[in-house]
C-alpha cells in the first residue's frame, strides 16, 4: 500500500497539477502493523517572509506566495520507512507519464479558462508556458500534454536521491529562480529539509465505528465534532425523508466550523492542551441539542454572502492492500495551479500556502511567520469496525472537506449503503455564515423552498458539483475477501486493484 501510495502521489503530482504537485505539501493517515500515525507533512513559510513584506494579491499568486514545498520529502520519508520498493522504481510511473503525455481532462480545461487571467498577470508567465497552449490559452479536452522539464526533474530525484531537490541541483535552480523574480524561497529554507512529523491521530467512535483522522494543522477535528453530533441522533431520523434533517445537518455544519475558528490549535502545542472541548462527548452532545426548530441566532449569519466558487484544488487518493495496510493521503498545492507560477526549468507550480496564514492577529498559531505552517483542511481518516481498518477515505474541497466525508460515513454506517452509492449520493453543505449549497436538482422538490423558508441563502449547483468535495474511498469487505473502491464523480478518478479497474 505505502509503495502504492508513493507511486501514486508523484503520479498525480503529473497528471493533476492543478491539484498537487512537487512544490506543495502532503499530509496522510497511515496503519501498519496495528499502529495508526498521522503524516504531517506541512510546509514551512520561508525565513525572509513575515506579514510586512507581503501584500495581499501577494499571497495569492506569484513567486512570493510560496511555502518550503514539502510534498517530495514526504513522500521520500514514507517511501524509506514504510515502502519496500526502491525510490527509483515508485518514481518509475510518474517519469513515464510526464514524457510520453496524458489527455486534458474536461476539468483541467475548465480551471485552465477559469485562472487564465491569473496565469498571465504573472510577469514572467512562467506557469503560462509551462502549462497553457502556446503559453496563451486553455488546453483542448483530450490534448496530449507532455512535460519534458518535469520529467528531467523526477528523474534528478531519482538518480540523486530527495535531497538534490533540497541541497543539490534542483535547490540551486529554485534559488536562482526566486531571486530573479523577487520571492522569499532560498536554498537556505531548501536546505532544512521539511521532513514530515508522525503525529497522533485523533480518534472518536460514530456508532460502533472509530474513525481515525488528522490532528492539527489538519482539520479532523471538525469531522469527528460532526460525527459526534451526528451520534446523538437516531439513525432513523438522518436516513429518513423528513425536511428538517437538511436543516440539522446545516446547522451542525456550521457549528462545527464556527469552533474550528474559535479554537485555532498550533499542532505543537495541542497535545498540551488538557482542555480538549472541541472533542469532548458531552460538549458534542450539547451542540447536537442545541439545534432548534429555526437558525442559529449565536452564529455568524449573512443571507448575502457570494455564492460559494467552483472548487478543483487539492487532491486525495486512498490505498489498501491484502496485508492490512493503509494510506490515505491528501496532498495540495493551495488553490488551483498554486501561485500560477513555475519553478524556471523544472516544470512544476510553486505553492501559494501563504494564503492559508493568518495575517491580522500575530497571537494567532498560524500567523504568517518565518517557519510557519499553514492551516489545512485537509481530514483524511479511516474507519475501524471492530479493531480493523474498514474504510479509508479523503476529499479535497477546502471547507467542505468535512462536511462531505461526514455524509459518506452516515450514509455507510446509518443506512447501509455500498460505498459507491454512498459517494455519489447528493451532497450539501452549510457555511458558517448560512448559505446552503447543495445539488438541487438531486434533492427532493421541496428541499430549496423549505431552506429558503428557512432564512438560508441557497448556492444551487448542477448534479454532481466539483464544489461539494471528491471522496476518493476503499473498503474492506466484510462478508468475504477483497475491497471496494470508490471514485467519486464530481471530479473524476478512478478505483483499481490487482485484477484491474
Amino acid at each position: 500500500a505505502f509503495d502504492a501510495a508513493c507511486a501514486v502521489a508523484f503520479a498525480l503530482s503529473v497528471c493533476e497539477p492543478h491539484m498537487s504537485g512537487l512544490g506543495g505539501q502532503t499530509l496522510g493517515i497511515l496503519y501498519r502493523n496495528g499502529r495508526t500515525v498521522a503524516l504531517d507533512g506541512s510546509s514551512r513559510v520561508p525565513s525572509l517572509a513575515n506579514r510586512p513584506s507581503v501584500s495581499g494579491d501577494q499571497r495569492r499568486d506569484g513567486y512570493r506566495a510560496a511555502t518550503v514545498p514539502s510534498t517530495p520529502a514526504t513522500l521520500a520519508w514514507l517511501n524509506q520507512h514504510y515502502g519496500r520498493r526502491s525510490w527509483e522504481e515508485v518514481l518509475g510511473p510518474a517519469i513515464r507519464i510526464a514524457r510520453e503525455g496524458y489527455p486534458i481532462t474536461p476539468l483541467e480545461h475548465e480551471l485552465q479558462t477559469r485562472e487564465i487571467s491569473a496565469f498571465l498577470a504573472i510577469p514572467s508567465r512562467s506557469g503560462a508556458r509551462c502549462f497553457l497552449e502556446s503559453g496563451q490559452r486553455p488546453r483542448p479536452v483530450g490534448q496530449l500534454f507532455r512535460q519534458a522539464e518535469l520529467a528531467d526533474t523526477l528523474d534528478a530525484l531519482a538518480r540523486e536521491g530527495v535531497e538534490s531537490f533540497y541541497r543539490g541541483s534542483v535547490a540551486e535552480s529554485i534559488d536562482a529562480d526566486m531571486r530573479a523574480n523577487g520571492g522569499f524561497l532560498r536554498s537556505d529554507d531548501l536546505a532544512l529539509i521539511p521532513w514530515p512529523i508522525e503525529r497522533r491521530p485523533l480518534r472518536r467512535r460514530y456508532r460502533g465505528v472509530t474513525v481515525a483522522t488528522m490532528p492539527p494543522p489538519g482539520a479532523g477535528r471538525t469531522l469527528l465534532l460532526v460525527l459526534m453530533m451526528l451520534n446523538h441522533i437516531d439513525p432513523g431520523f438522518l436516513t429518513g425523508s423528513s425536511e428538517h434533517k437538511y436543516h440539522f445537518l446545516a446547522e451542525t455544519f456550521r457549528k462545527a466550523f464556527r469552533f474550528r475558528i474559535e479554537r485555532p490549535f498550533d499542532p505543537e502545542t495541542y497535545p498540551q492542551i488538557r482542555d480538549k472541548r472541541m472533542l469532548n462527548r458531552e460538549f458534542a452532545a450539547e451542540q447536537a441539542a442545541s439545534i432548534a426548530e429555526a437558525i442559529d441566532p449565536s452564529l455568524p449569519f449573512d443571507p448575502a454572502e457570494a455564492a460559494l466558487a467552483t472548487g478543483g484544488e487539492t487532491t486525495h487518493f486512498s490505498v489498501m492492500d491484502a496485508d492490512g495496510n493503509v494510506a490515505a493521503i491528501t496532498q495540495s498545492i493551495e488553490l488551483a495551479y498554486g501561485s500560477k507560477a513555475a519553478a524556471g526549468g523544472l516544470g512544476f507550480l510553486y505553492n501559494n500556502y501563504l494564503m492559508a496564514l493568518e495575517t491580522e492577529d500575530p497571537t494567532h498559531p498560524y500567523y504568517l511567520r518565518p517557519g510557519a505552517v499553514p492551516w489545512s483542511s485537509a481530514a483524511p481518516a479511516i474507519a475501524f469496525l471492530k479493531g480493523r481498518p474498514w474504510i479509508a477515505m479523503g476529499s479535497p474541497g477546502s471547507e467542505r472537506i468535512y462536511s462531505a466525508l461526514a455524509q459518506v460515513l452516515s450514509h455507510v454506517v446509518d443506512d447501509s449503503a455500498p460505498i459507491d452509492q454512498a459517494v455519489r449520493r447528493p451532497r450539501l453543505h452549510c457555511s458558517i455564515k448560512g448559505t446552503v449549497t447543495l445539488e438541487a436538482e438531486r434533492f427532493p422538490p421541496g428541499i430549496v423552498p423549505y431552506l429558503e423558508r428557512q432564512g438560508y441563502a441557497v448556492d444551487r449547483l448542477g448534479a454532481l458539483s466539483p464544489a461539494l468535495g471528491c471522496v476518493q474511498a476503499v473498503l474492506k469487505r466484510q462478508a468475504g475477501p477483497g475491497f471496494q473502491g470508490a471514485a467519486d464523480p464530481r471530479r473524476g478518478g478512478a478505483a483499481a486493484g490487482p485484477d484491474g479497474p
